[in-house]
């Protein structure tokens, strides 16, 4: 997808760089596929902000994706790619031949017209799923279960893609995008090719209003409140009082690991901070 770039007419749109849209299908969202998506602003159910700076923001409709790719055996033709507001990849709309409509995630290479399908039976192309035992090692693969039939939860981003490197027993090993090696059961599902939408990661907001477009108020730091407020607080000038970075409730910031030791998972044969 190719970037746009703007003229400095405005300081704003001086490096200002979207996503130019013209591949996107000029159609409506499939309305049997969507649903209310209400915003909470950051508060809970009694009404108190447990999560700072979030509020405002354009209203969302949810799209509902397969992410279990569970229609074995049934190819669906690619009617339309459209964009989702609630994540970075686009989508793509598959039309089954028995009728039924769903959303699925884009993957690089597919457009409107292909066929794509699901099942031990499919062939190895961008937009399939298939189980890992029948996927050729070295294949790039995105949308992976990490328990068989509960839907995919890993590699979903845009532009990501993982490897599958090798198969142990009941296990396949997986290369994910952060460098760790996994072990994931063979049977899981997982989708050829990488996540499309691999430009997202040059576009430039260009202005603080871009943000708040998207659900996001401004982010005060911790060296300018009072030392009540945060721990980085208080002092004279611009003075840090020469305390770590932390949160508002002191916990470092800075690479500190917060997973308990007990919960290390057996699965991970190779940690993503291990160089």
């Amino acid at each position: 997808m190719p970037l746009k770039k703007y003229n400095p007419v405005t300081p704003s749109r001086r490096h200002m760089i979207k996503l130019d849209h013209s591949d996107l299908t000029q159609k409506p969202r499939e309305k049997s596929l969507t649903e209310p998506n209400k915003s909470s602003g950051g508060r809970n159910n009694l009404g108190r902000a447990t999560v700072r700076f979030r509020g405002g923001g354009n209203k969302r409709a949810y799209r509902i994706i397969d992410f279990k790719r569970d229609k074995v055996g049934i190819p669906a033709t690619v009617a339309a790619m459209e964009y989702d507001p609630n994540r970075t990849a686009r989508i793509a709309l598959l039309h089954y031949v028995d009728g039924e409509k769903r959303y699925i995630l884009a993957p690089q290479g597919l457009k409107v017209g292909d066929t794509v399908m699901s099942g031990p039976e499919a062939d190895v192309k961008p937009g399939n799923a298939l189980p890992l035992t029948v996927i050729p090692l070295g294949s790039m693969i995105h949308n992976i279960e990490l328990r068989s039939g509960k839907g995919a939860q890993m590699v979903r981003s845009a532009g990501l893609a993982a490897q599958l490197q090798a198969r142990e027993g009941n296990h396949a090993l997986i290369r994910l995008p952060s460098g760790e090696v996994r072990k994931v059961r063979s049977e899981c599902m997982a989708t050829i090719g990488q996540v499309g939408n691999e430009d997202h990661a040059h576009i430039s907001l260009g202005k603080a209003g871009v943000k708040r477009y998207m659900g996001r108020k401004p982010h005060n730091r911790g060296v300018v409140m009072n030392p009540i407020d945060h721990p980085m607080g208080g002092g004279e000038g611009k003075s840090s009082g020469g305390r770590h970075p932390c949160s508002p409730k002191g916990l470092p910031a800075k690479g500190y690991r917060t997973r308990k030791k007990s919960k290390n998972s057996d699965l991970i044969v190779k940690s993503r901070h291990t160089k």
